[in-house]
């Protein structure tokens, strides 16, 4: 710290030095209480600004008081799509672009710093990131801020025999992962536990009509179909039709889920009611109880001739679609929440907002926390793309300042991945 100069009062002008208090005068536990409540993202920068304070970084009891701090802001991890280039007959997949986080806190970007090899994230809890590698299924734990991790011991033979991963969730403090496997309408769970380092075997859920019974249940598979391809977004034609359109899903987004956990916070220590959505092929929401070992296919929320992109995701313990869809000469998105057996409107992008992705085939990605949910929208027209926060409790909506230095494509490819609590204490 800059020293403050003071003159004597007497004698030839000399001075004198008197050391102004600052930081490098507290006490190593009021110091570390001080750094606990700085913004998440100047955690990065702690280690390089001298010895005491890299010793205090790396300190348990830094972590314990920033443990006693308030609930912080949520990140936005967003990613972008990698897309296709070249004609159709040597198309070619691009290299990844680099990821970014939305601080709304600081309102502001930032730079995603990396991840464990070629893995990309699939699920957060707890100030945590679960990354999946693709080629190895290989699953690792990551607190972002501190770098530390953790790689999960492979899932039981059980889980691998039990079909196709459909889902991945991560809940609780301390987490559990769940790989939700199998086809429509044989579905069964597998859970790792991380206070035991170890997989339960795989169990199978019963399935629940969710306002309808099993037989219609049936049938509404039968007609729909599985849908194909594992990462195509889907349309419903006015003609009820299951088509697919040329937009694919990131790679991030193939085994998304939303968790709602009520009750027990979540925290595994039991009376907690924890429910995983995630999207069938066929585009209707699945709801799984992981605690009952049951799920059931949700109802469709608009009537089968409307044409729509839907997302899922969970904000403050409750599930919430968000549809984009198109009636007469407009387009609308809205916002459902599902409770009571039902979907219910809670919110409404304003139709000047709206109008503009009327006819573009766009595809919404949404992530939620608190009471914020962030939509990217996505298509092949950039003048119908961008990024929107919407408050579900007050219906207000705004887009997302742009990313600085990025031009005009900033935001027009972003995919909402995830969001999470940015937290030092955090422990993999």
């Amino acid at each position: 710290m800059a020293a403050a100069v003071e003159t004597s009062g007497g004698g030839c002008g000399r001075k004198r030095k008197r050391a102004a208090s600052g930081l490098a005068d507290l006490h190593d536990d009021m110091l570390e209480r001080v750094l606990a409540r700085l913004p998440p993202a100047s955690y990065f920068r702690l280690r390089g600004v001298s010895r005491r304070w890299r010793a205090a970084a790396e300190s348990t009891t830094f972590r314990a008081a920033c443990a006693r701090v308030p609930p912080r802001d949520p990140w936005f991890l967003m990613l972008e799509d990698s897309g296709i280039q070249g004609q159709e007959e040597h198309q070619q997949q691009l290299p990844p672009r680099p990821a970014v986080v939305f601080d709304s806190a600081e309102r502001a970007w930032a730079r995603w710093r990396g991840a464990p090899g070629p893995a990309v994230p699939v699920a957060a809890a707890g100030g945590l990131v679960l990354y999946r590698d693709a080629a190895t299924a290989e699953l690792t734990v990551v607190n972002p801020l501190t770098g530390a991790s953790r790689a999960l011991p492979q899932p039981p033979p059980a889980a691998s025999a039990a079909g196709a991963l459909q889902a991945v969730a991560m809940y609780g403090s301390p987490y559990r992962v769940v790989l939700i496997l199998g086809e429509l309408p044989d579905l069964s769970m597998a859970l790792y536990d991380s206070t035991k380092n170890a997989w339960e075997g795989a169990v199978a859920l019963t399935r629940k009509a969710e306002g309808d019974d099993e037989a219609s249940s049936r049938e509404r598979v039968a007609e729909e179909g599985d849908g194909g391809g594992d990462d195509t977004v889907y349309f419903l034609s006015k003609s009820g039709d299951v088509v697919a359109t040329t937009t694919q899903r990131s790679a991030s987004r193939q085994y998304s889920s939303a968790v709602a956990c009520r009750g027990g916070g979540g925290g595994g220590g039991g009376g907690e009611d924890v429910v995983a959505y995630f999207l069938s092929r066929s585009g209707s929401v699945v709801a799984c109880d992981l605690a009952r070992r049951a799920f059931a296919e949700l109802p469709r929320i608009l009537p089968v001739y409307h044409e729509y992109s839907i997302d899922v995701v969970a904000c403050g313990g409750a599930a919430y679609a968000v549809v984009l869809s198109e009636f007469l000469d407009t387009a609308s998105l809205r916002v459902w929440e599902h409770a009571g057996g039902s979907w219910r409107q809670v919110a409404a992008m304003p139709p000047a907002m709206s109008h503009a992705f009327r006819g573009t085939k766009a595809d919404v990605n949404c992530v939620g926390h608190g009471d914020r949910v962030i939509v990217c929208v996505s298509s092949g027209d950039a003048g119908a793309s961008g990024c929107f926060m919407c408050d579900v409790r007050s219906n207000r909506w705004e887009e997302l300042p742009p990313r600085a230095g990025g031009g005009e494509e900033a935001s027009t490819g972003f995919v909402a991945a995830l969001s999470f609590e940015p937290r030092m204490e955090a422990a993999v």
